[in-house]
């Protein structure tokens, strides 16, 4: 299966492009390399990153990006796992 895990952190106020330079560097760190790996910023100091794995099951134990330290973000960090469909 192939499992999509998915990292969104807001950064505080014109603190962006380090937490951009933060999550692009934890990317690169993780624990082993995933399929593919996406980094995306967005208004208001938004940060994304997507990594692409092979799994057994949705829930399987995956490497994630950890929490940036709390002041460089606004609030906890959000994260989700999708399941590709098609």
């Amino acid at each position: 299966m192939r499992v999509t895990l998915m990292w969104e952190a807001r950064a505080v106020q014109d603190r962006g492009p380090e937490l951009l330079e933060w999550a692009r560097a934890r990317a690169r760190e993780l624990a082993r390399e995933p399929l593919r790996r996406e980094v995306f910023r967005a208004p208001q100091d938004r940060v994304l990153v997507l990594t692409w794995w092979d799994a057994e099951e949705l829930g399987a134990e995956l490497p994630e990006l950890p929490e940036p330290d709390a002041g460089l973000i606004t609030r906890p960090v959000h994260r989700w796992r999708f399941e590709a469909v098609e």
